[in-house]
């Protein structure tokens, strides 16, 4: 089964394991699932994540295990969402690059520079895509 938006696929699982508490999220790995979860590690928003063997039909494949992060109780993550979309990209300039709930948040660009969070885009001066926000 193919997914049309992977990406999308990755954040959901993320919310949907955070509203039931849990620990650890499996995500099927991509190279870009890499990146984006590279900078939610550096950003504080999860603990960390680990590549993990599946065991399939046909030998293996490899998964990322998010570890996820909570305090007090509560998700770190209070809300994850897909800004640009596989019908409609969205793009942005370094100077134009949107603020999240008044720059608590970040939002996590594709840009020439790789996968980079919007203070990171803004000190490189590059803009490019903008994948998705998190407060």
């Amino acid at each position: 089964m193919s997914l049309s938006d992977p990406l999308g696929d990755m954040l959901t699982r993320i919310r949907n394991s955070q509203r039931r508490g849990l620990a650890r999220v499996r995500i099927p790995s991509s190279r870009l699932h890499r990146n984006v979860l590279e900078v939610l590690r550096r950003e504080g928003y999860i603990s960390g994540w680990q590549e993990v063997e599946k065991k399939i039909a046909r030998g293996t494949a490899i998964e990322f295990e998010v570890m996820l992060k909570y305090h007090e109780g509560a998700p770190v993550i209070r809300r994850i969402d897909r800004v640009s979309r596989p019908g409609r990209r969205i793009y942005a300039r370094h100077r134009e690059l949107p603020r999240v709930a008044g720059g608590l948040g970040i939002s996590i660009l594709s840009t020439s520079r790789g996968v980079l969070a919007d203070h990171e885009a803004d000190e490189a001066r590059v803009g490019g895509e903008v994948l998705c926000q998190v407060f």
